[in-house]
């Protein structure tokens, strides 16, 4: 496997924003109009590094940074509960506010492993996909289409797992068309800012991949270290 010297730190920021959100994502909060969770906040920043690495990488390196994101997510739904499960200290006072926030997550990585496994995926799939058939022309196409695309699934999933039962369900769907919604006009926003990251990269890596004769099947595992 060709080694590049930015992509470990690429993934190293996709696993923090990631935990980030796994820790955040239980608080709804409203936004101008908007309610949404507020990891919703940070999840097309997750989406436009998801789009770097499939843009300028290729499929195959998005599909190892997906499983490696799945299992940090793993290991820090794990701990997270391990902390709430251990009886306090004598003294400690707030053990259960601290289960209170945090005892919620495993629920919530459950919605983001669903989450993230679908929509991100799919997201990489119609990126890669529409890179070939524009030639690699017209990035904005292809950012937006597929986190519009991605950020559907994804946000669908993640709501109805975590908050279906919890909220009402008419909070329920205001809250995922928000969020969906607000995630997609981010990404316009920043598409800029993704020219800017996409163009600097493919010039210092050299590298520009297109994903022709690629194997798009997400539990390729044997080609994880490829």
């Amino acid at each position: 496997m060709k080694k590049f010297k930015y992509l470990p730190y690429i993934i190293f920021l996709n696993i923090t924003t990631l935990a980030i959100m796994n820790i955040i994502s239980g608080k709804v909060i409203g936004v101008w109009i908007f309610t949404l969770s507020a990891a919703s906040l940070l999840d097309p920043i997750n989406y436009l590094i998801g789009d770097t690495v499939t843009e300028v990488y290729g499929y195959k390196q998005a599909r190892r940074t997906n499983w490696i994101l799945l299992g940090s997510s793993v290991l820090t739904a794990v701990f997270l509960q391990l902390a709430v499960w251990l009886p306090p200290a004598h003294g400690f006072a707030f053990g259960d506010a601290y289960a209170q926030v945090l005892g919620q997550v495993p629920r919530v990585v459950l919605g983001a492993w669903v989450a993230l496994f679908c929509g991100q995926f799919l997201n990489d799939f119609v990126l890669a996909k529409m890179k070939i058939l524009t030639k690699g022309k017209y990035l904005w196409t292809r950012t937006i289409s597929s986190t519009a695309a991605g950020q559907a699934v994804d946000t669908t999933f993640f709501y109805v797992i975590v908050f279906l039962g919890v909220i009402p369900n008419s909070l329920l769907l205001t809250s995922i068309l928000s969020a969906w919604f607000l995630k997609v006009i981010i990404e316009v926003a920043i598409t800029p800012l993704a020219y800017y990251v996409v163009k600097k990269l493919k010039k210092v890596e050299k590298v520009d991949h297109f994903d022709h004769g690629t194997n798009f099947n997400p539990f390729a595992i044997k080609q994880f270290f490829r």
